[in-house]
């Protein structure tokens, strides 16, 4: 077993890794079990040709050893460890390559990642983060007497770097002598936001001079030009002289800070009246950060009519020079000592709209724009009828050839525009103008677009399938497609309910198993949408059966002649259940299994696969095998668990998208876990550019829908996806009515003495911090409180990490053992679940004593063969009954029938990971009913967060029928009435 660590150190990771085994002898001072050896592991590729070095680290000893890591398990030892230097031999990977370890680290089951790896693994999703908001700057930096460019993150949220420091574990300083965290914090978050930026901001980032080259390119040019590209230093010639480039980029820096006091300014565009259209303003106010509700307009603020608002006429003076560097046309307003408003023509509220608004908001200025703001633009609409005909579809109820009548037309919104409207607007040239009481933003390539469209023909008759690539496809960035209206069967494959116009075909001869009615309508879309060639997201929920589908699509296929064979790319926890349920439901599909130190590569990889029906696979050897497997010819490529897709830059993923194949099929239970960009990079594997560039989907529509609610934008996203999308639910008993009962109960638990006094202690210690934190800092504060709270409620020894005995100390713990004594009296099997593996390897010592009964222990660092034997042991014997499992580690992917009760001992603020957990008895094969026991403990957040949770509707919902919600920002009033300890939450 490898455990991998790592640390940031002059500006590079440095990785090296922690194994089991004899001890080495490596001189004075060697760390005994350490290595930098990672061969036949999915890291190999990661590190091949890093440099090598030796570093000296400072970790806990006891008894001349260093002590070994907590993901190895506790081990027995008695006395107080001091810190000694020890020796580890070490890798050096520079930015771009840590990156790629960093965003593959976490999903390698091979090698477990210690604390202080996957920590830099959040600090590099931070940095993603961070690039993808736009939280970044470009700076003109001295390094080693050289000039570099750099992108430097904006840290503006106090709170969430406090939280970031805090969070940094020891390990992480280790080789800097104790260099401050915060030091450490920034160092690597520098260089990880810089590459971060590197990687999606296009190259170059000027246009290609015209005419001969000039004697001497100005610094300002060379500069920008290594902003891109892997290399940031920046060519020095003879005379630079770069202090007042440095000087100016500062001070630009500087302008685009938050302001650390509690007002801020804001900027609101005001509409024209009816009668002067040429008349628009942007008026100025004051809004408090900690109440966004508390909004001044600057009349009153000079008026001396905001008297609650402490300093509000300096911060409001302060708040409009700021801005003055961002926003130049604001100089007029200035020149009065009690500035209010700025006037501002048509043009330049466009121009206000298109580019002040985004750059004062990326420099945390409130700005508040009329409703119809990117929003009401000329686009298209498609207007499709069925075939009148009689006799027209096929026996599947309607066929890829049937004829549509196909009809484009000019849309503002989903209304129709005639051709006088719009050479109405031609003739005004104006970039906003009032349509049908309503303002258009209507740029000169948009308008140049729509004339175009009008010399065209705009109705046609074309096939379904051609009408559905159009349906998908049609319009550009200048004239998008704003709405579909379609009858009949056409109709209901682009509303996403084609499966219940399609006839459910037959079982196939060779499935050993009679497919649910549901089963057999999906297995006609799956064969429908292939032989359309399209991609295809099956979005069942869990336990439906999507393999089973799977598998039933390929054994069809099989009895209809030879093909090529499918590629099933999984979690490696899933490579053994594929195989299990290929054997059992379709012997005589042939399977072969790519993975481990003995697979084919290169000509030896397409020999094997030649006369194989099914190849399966890892992700993670997808990324290293990745030459090899697009040199074979596939049928199609199939991922399970698909979210491991949804950071689309990753290696895996980038490797799994450039994988060669007819089709592509994507299964997930969850499409969308927390942002949009996750569909987006599922769909770019199951059709590729579907949804355009991912830069163009985020403003297009991750941003409206996520930030702003755009229901518009909601609506056009279910309508481009909704014919490549599946969904099914469970609970819908119009497809499946033969599942057993699933009996979900709160159980509530109260605290013990001791943990109320911790979780005071620990809620006391935030109000001292919240008192002077602002809306984003007390957020972050929030969040971090609740996991320790969380903890509390757990057990005290969890929090403490002292090693102190468990018994009489946890009302959770005590009611958990009274369950399970329970579940084993009546001979039944239990799963339990945690979230923190740290408390499950707290737990299976301790229940297996209580109960004199042996308890299984599945975690993030248990193999794929342990798995699995656990799983087969689990299933198949009658002892263990009690299977305890992490959360993030089991899941998803596993059949765990044999239990019929389900406990939830620490909630997990993500319903939908719940669910998919729950769901590994609830689920086909399952004959009994299943009890779910969620633990909350009384007068606790847990009980407050709970009901929150019940409330909230899910993101996912709004586009692919399911999914989850975060807990959202919370106002002072109700931070004390979520966290406040109840008088009744103590025990006795």
């Amino acid at each position: 077993m490898l455990v991998a660590h790592a640390a940031w150190h002059g500006g590079a990771l440095c990785l090296w890794a922690e194994r089991t085994g004899p001890p080495d002898d490596g001189g004075d001072g060697a760390h005994p079990f350490a290595t930098r050896t990672f061969r036949g592991t999915s890291y190999e590729p990661l590190v091949a040709g890093a440099p090598r070095v030796t570093l000296t680290l400072t970790l806990p000893t006891l008894d001349g050893l260093p002590l070994p890591s907590p993901e190895l398990g506790p081990r027995p030892h008695a006395g107080d460890p001091g810190l000694a230097a020890w020796r580890v031999p070490a890798l050096v990977l520079d930015p771009f390559a840590a990156t790629a370890l960093l965003h593959a680290a976490e999903d390698a089951g091979d090698v477990v990642p210690g604390s202080d790896l996957r920590y830099l693994c959040l600090l590099a999703a931070e940095a993603g983060r961070l690039a993808a908001r736009g939280r970044v700057l470009p700076a003109l930096v001295r390094e080693d007497g050289d000039l570099a460019a750099r992108w430097r993150p904006v840290l503006d949220d106090a709170a969430r770097l406090r939280d970031l420091v805090r969070a940094m574990p020891g390990a992480c300083r280790a080789a800097d002598g104790g260099r401050p965290a915060a030091d450490v914090l920034r160092e690597a978050l520098d260089g990880l936001t810089d590459t971060a930026v590197r990687g999606v901001v296009p190259h170059p980032l000027l246009p290609a001079r015209r005419g001969r080259e000039p004697d001497r390119v100005p610094l300002a040019e060379r500069w920008i030009a290594a902003l891109t590209g892997p290399y940031p230093a920046v060519a020095r010639e003879p005379g630079d002289d770069p202090a007042d480039l440095i000087a100016e980029l500062d001070a630009w820096a500087t302008a685009t800070r938050r302001p650390s006091g509690p007002l801020g300014v804001c900027f609101r565009l005001a509409e024209p009246g009816a009668e002067n259209t040429d008349a628009w303003r942007v008026e100025f106010a004051l809004r408090s950060a900690n109440d966004p509700s508390l909004y001044v307009p600057a009349s009153l603020v000079w008026a001396g009519e905001a008297p609650t608002l402490a300093g509000a006429d300096d911060a409001l003076l302060t708040g409009l020079a700021r801005a003055l560097r961002l926003f130049p046309d604001l100089a007029p307003a200035l020149d009065t000592p009690t500035p209010t408003e700025l006037p501002l023509t048509t043009a330049g509220a466009f121009r206000f709209l298109r580019q002040t608004a985004p750059v004062l908001q990326a420099a945390s200025f409130a700005v508040l724009l009329p409703t119809w703001a990117g929003r009401t633009r000329l686009g298209l609409k498609l207007t499709a009828r069925a075939d009148p005909e009689p006799g027209a579809a096929t026996s599947s109820g309607f066929g890829l050839q049937d004829m549509v009548d196909v009809r484009w037309d000019l849309a503002l919104g989903d209304a129709t525009i005639d051709e006088d409207e719009l050479a109405e607007l031609a003739r005004l040239k104006a970039p906003l103008v009032r349509l049908r009481g309503r303002w258009v933003e209507l740029d000169e390539e948009q308008l140049e677009a729509a004339l175009d469209f009008l010399r065209r023909p705009r109705t046609t008759r074309m096939p379904v399938a051609a009408a559905l690539r159009a349906a998908v496809h049609a319009g550009d960035p200048s004239l998008p497609l704003h709405a579909v209206d379609a009858d009949g069967p056409f109709g209901d494959l682009l509303s996403g309910t084609a499966d219940h116009r399609l006839t459910p075909l037959p079982t196939p001869p060779d499935v050993e198993a009679e497919l649910r009615p549901y089963q057999r309508r999906g297995l006609a879309w799956l064969a429908f949408m292939d032989r359309l060639g399209l991609g295809a997201l099956l979005a069942d929920d869990m336990g439906l059966g999507k393999t089973i589908s799977v598998l039933s699509l390929l054994s069809r296929e099989r009895t209809d002649g030879a093909v090529p064979p499918t590629l099933a790319v999984l979690p490696m926890s899933l490579v053994g259940n594929w195989q299990r349920e290929a054997a059992r439901f379709t012997p005589k599909l042939r399977v072969y299994v790519h993975h481990g130190g003995g697979r084919r590569r290169g000509d030896g990889l397409a020999e094997a696969v030649r006369d194989v029906d099914l190849v399966l696979t890892t992700y993670g050897t997808a990324a290293r095998d990745a030459e090899a497997l697009a040199g074979v010819a596939w049928r199609r490529v199939v991922c399970d668990e698909a979210q491991a897709l949804k950071n689309s830059g990753t290696r895996q993923a980038r490797a799994v998208r450039g994988i060669p194949a007819r089709t592509r099929l994507a299964l997930t239970g969850t499409p969308v876990e927390n942002h949009l960009t996750e569909l987006w990079s599922i769909m770019e594997f199951a059709n590729p550019g579907l949804l355009g560039p991912r830069a163009a989907f985020r403003e297009r529509f991750a941003v409206p829908i996520e930030k702003d609610g755009d229901e518009q934008a909601a609506r056009a996203l279910r309508r481009i996806t909704q014919p490549f999308v599946l969904r099914r639910l469970k609970t819908d008993p119009a497809i499946i009515s033969d599942l057993p009962e699933k009996q979900e109960m709160k159980v509530y638990c109260n605290l013990t003495a001791e943990q109320a006094s911790l979780y005071q202690a620990t809620l006391e210690d935030m109000l001292l911090q919240i008192a002077e934190a602002d809306a984003k800092q007390r957020r972050g504060l929030v969040l971090a409180t609740m996991a320790k709270l969380k903890q509390v409620c757990n057990h005290p020894a969890q929090l403490l990490k002292d090693g102190s005995r468990l018994p009489g100390r946890s009302g959770k713990l005590e009611r958990l053992e009274e369950i399970c004594a329970e579940v084993l009296a009546q001979g039944e099997k239990a799963l339990v679940f945690t979230q923190y593996a740290e408390f499950g390897s707290m737990l299976r010592p301790y229940l297996a004593a209580r109960l004199e009964r042996p308890v299984l222990w599945l975690h993030g660092g248990t193999s794929r063969q342990a798995r699995d034997d656990l799983v087969r042991h689990f299933q198949e014997d009658d002892e263990p009954a009690i299977f305890l499992l992490s959360l993030k580690a089991a899941g998803t992917g596993l059949t765990l029938t044999a239990a019929n009760h389900v406990v939830h001992v620490d909630r997990w603020w993500n319903p939908a990971v719940e669910d998919q957990a729950t769901d590994r008895a609830f689920r086909i094969g399952q004959t009994r009913d299943v009890q779910v026991r969620k633990f909350v403990c009384a007068g606790t957040l847990e009980e407050r967060v709970d009901e929150m949770i019940e409330r909230k509707k899910s993101l996912a919902e709004a586009i692919v029928g399911t999914g989850e919600d975060w807990l959202a920002d919370l106002s002072v009033a109700e931070l004390r009435d979520v966290l406040r300890l109840s008088p009744d939450a103590v025990s006795g």
